[in-house]
């Protein structure tokens, strides 16, 4: 699993050959979700509703770098390790 980011408990991936529209795995224990990264919609799955609030943030404070993981991931780059919650 490619992880670029970790904060309490959640890892945070982009995952290689993904399908539109752009989005992140967010991992917590025995849960995980997809999150678009425009607006933060659940594509799929489910996480806790703390862990949930935790990403929400998260995902607001680094949208712009992880678009541009996405895009990396999609020409098959190293994706760049991104800054986790305080």
């Amino acid at each position: 699993m490619p992880e670029i980011s970790r904060f309490f408990g959640i890892i945070i991936a982009i995952y290689y050959n993904e399908h539109n529209p752009p989005h992140f795995h967010a991992r917590f224990g025995d849960f995980e979700a997809q999150f678009r990264i425009d607006n933060g919609v659940i594509l799929a799955g489910e996480l806790p509703r703390r862990a949930l609030n935790l990403v929400e943030t998260w995902r607001l404070q680094h949208e712009a770098e992880l678009l541009a993981d996405w895009y990396l991931a999609a020409a098959r780059k190293p994706l760049r390790k991104i800054e986790p919650l305080e």
